[in-house]
């Protein structure tokens, strides 16, 4: 049996998810969680050989959730599976030591093989969203200019952003002018919503 661990934030979604995978005869739904910080505690509990990580969750992103998951608990893969088909979180995902990548409006069928290739060790990758990915290229953010960029979405200030941040103000100016110059935005909030469109935050 493939057990599986199950993260989303939305009931409905995880439910059908749980559905579809529990008909099968060699895979077996072992655990449920609604947000990205109660993945790790979870797997710990559940044991499962695979996890199924939405990315935009409360608490932690799956993406973050990922990452801590691969690090307590290497053995368990872990599929990334969202709506947002976002060619930098496919990036991300992949630098956070995930082994696939879908998106949850495929075909079932295409989730459960998934599952199945992921767990015998091979990588699954949705692959229009790979050709979109080699096309748009890596995110060209520092792990810093994304932090000052995350900060920013909520129309903080330069001096909220540098309290939040433990930074200066100048330094968080610059970093959010590289951002901009990096995005090709003009305005900081564009950087934001150009920055969220290509998954690099």
């Amino acid at each position: 049996m493939i057990r599986v661990l199950l993260a989303d934030d939305q009931a409905m979604v995880r439910g059908a998810l749980a559905t579809v995978l529990d008909l099968e005869p060699d895979i077996e739904v072992v655990a449920q969680v609604g947000s990205g910080d109660e993945v790790v505690a979870a797997a710990r509990q559940s044991r499962p050989d695979l996890a199924l990580l939405d990315v935009q969750m409360p608490g932690i992103d799956g993406l973050t959730a990922a990452a801590e998951l691969k690090a307590a608990l290497p053995a368990c893969r872990v599929i990334i599976c969202t709506t947002f088909g976002r060619p930098g979180y496919l990036a991300r995902a992949m630098a956070a030591g995930a082994a696939g990548f879908v998106v949850k409006d495929a075909p079932p069928e295409q989730l459960v093989e998934a599952v199945r290739r992921v767990h015998s060790g091979l990588r699954v990758v949705d692959p229009a969203l790979a050709a979109e990915s080699l096309a748009t290229g890596t995110s060209p953010l520092t792990g810093r200019e994304r932090d000052v960029l995350s900060a920013a979405k909520d129309g903080r200030t330069v001096a909220d952003i540098a309290k939040a941040l433990f930074l200066s103000d100048g330094t968080v100016r610059n970093h959010l002018s590289s951002a901009i110059g990096k995005t090709g935005a003009r305005t900081r909030a564009e950087a934001v919503r150009l920055s969220e469109e290509r998954g690099w935050l």
